[in-house]
């Protein structure tokens, strides 16, 4: 196996999840990264951690060079914020702003490009422009100072977690699981309309447009029995697709649609805005599953898998083992498979996917499955924890969290 790391880590690669981490000095991300991965290198026995920590090494380099040629290759649209994370160029965002506050702004050359009234959620938010020639970092100094008792944010990116592989001719039909009726959510990219999704709606220039990862994703929950797909589009065709707002704003539309569970494959910075968005749709009954990103268990933690309400998930391949380039989040909840399996892109066609994008749609199946059975929201954990399977080490672990969720789904 130990011939097998660096190809598998570099494939995890291929996804602008790297995202999540942001851009101090290289040797400062590598000598992280790589004491991160010494760290957990226990959990995951089977490998030479030797030459756990030489990948890390390279992975913690590839990321940040990756993200640095994402910035330059967008840097109409896309800039560092004040901890080096990719955002949307020039906007700043005010959490709930009196008009004292935006006056205050205005007085510091800010202009006022948007607000957002979210009643599904109970907030507001109002986007700014940033005075010419201010670069972000310098003017969130400023508004922050400014005005103490407002939160003030940039508007990060957030990237998918999984990538699509190469063609697969398509299995034959097997049995079908169950229908599930509880409507379920995606936020991602467009989903093709052959999946019949019960509504969708675009929040980003150019959607919605069906997208190979969104369409996966969906396929997949499709293959898993969900029959009501409500999806949110929050990439379009904006290289500045994917931020904090675009997703706030499609949790509130999403709420309005009385989704039961909502899958989100997609990793990010932690960010107040939307960290406020997840918590206000949790306490609704909302049930949120998370992917926890490719990027490795030397990475940073994801969002939105690390928020508190969220259900953290990770995958496992075939033979049930951990994804290598697997990521990590503040708390892990359940696996489920991200490979050796296939789905369709945005035109039908089937593929390999590899990735926990693809093991998040499938725990929210079996959550919605839950709520299908009569049980409320509040209980449905512990359902799922019935359910599933232990891996690795006997009881929760920080590699599989409580098990081994929709095992069977992969051959669907």
């Amino acid at each position: 196996m130990r011939r097998h790391v660096i190809p598998l880590l570099l494939f995890g690669l291929v996804s602008p999840a790297l995202a999540q981490v942001g851009l101090p000095p290289v040797g400062n991300v590598v000598g992280q990264a790589t004491e991160r991965l010494g760290r957990a290198a226990g959990d995951l026995g089977t490998l030479n951690p030797p030459g756990l920590l030489s990948s890390a090494a390279r992975l913690a380099q590839d990321r940040v060079n990756r993200l640095a040629a994402f910035i330059r290759a967008n840097k109409n649209t896309v800039e560092r914020d004040e901890l080096g994370q990719p955002a949307r160029r020039g906007i700043v965002l005010i959490l709930d702003a009196d008009p004292a506050s935006l006056d205050t702004a205005r007085q510091l050359g800010f202009t006022v490009s948007g607000q957002d009234t979210f009643g599904n959620l109970g907030l507001t938010t109002t986007e700014m422009d940033v005075p010419d020639g201010m670069a972000l970092p310098r003017a969130l100094e400023v508004l922050r100072k400014a005005l103490p008792d407002r939160t003030v944010t940039a508007d990060p990116l957030h990237f998918p977690s999984g990538v699509i592989g190469s063609f697969r001719a398509a299995d034959k039909a097997g049995a079908s699981p169950p229908p599930i009726v509880a409507k379920v959510g995606i936020i991602d990219g467009g989903v093709a309309p052959s999946l019949k999704p019960i509504a969708i709606r675009g929040f980003a220039s150019g959607a919605p447009t069906p997208s190979n990862h969104g369409t996966a994703i969906a396929s997949l929950m499709r293959r898993a029995g969900v029959t009501n797909i409500v999806s949110a589009d929050v990439y379009g065709r904006s290289p500045a697709g994917g931020n904090a707002l675009a997703i706030a704003r499609a949790l509130d539309w999403i709420a309005g649609e009385r989704v039961a569970v909502i899958s989100i494959s997609l990793v990010g910075p932690r960010n107040p805005l939307m960290e406020r968005a997840v918590t206000a749709i949790a306490k609704r009954g909302v049930i949120i599953t998370a992917a926890v990103g490719n990027d490795g268990r030397a990475a940073p933690p994801a969002f939105p898998a690390s928020y508190p309400p969220v259900i953290a998930v990770t995958g496992v391949d075939g033979r049930n083992r951990a994804l290598i380039e697997a990521g990590r989040a503040l708390h892990l909840d359940y696996a489920a498979p991200g490979a050796d399996m296939k789905a369709l892109d945005g035109r039908g066609v089937e593929h390999s996917v590899r990735g926990t994008s693809f093991a998040a749609p499938l725990v929210a199946a079996r959550a919605a499955a839950a709520l299908d059975r009569g049980e409320g929201s509040g209980s449905v954990r512990a359902g799922l924890d019935v359910e599933a399977r232990d891996l690795g080490r006997k009881g929760p672990d920080a590699v599989y969290g409580r098990g081994l969720l929709c095992g069977d789904c992969r051959g669907h």
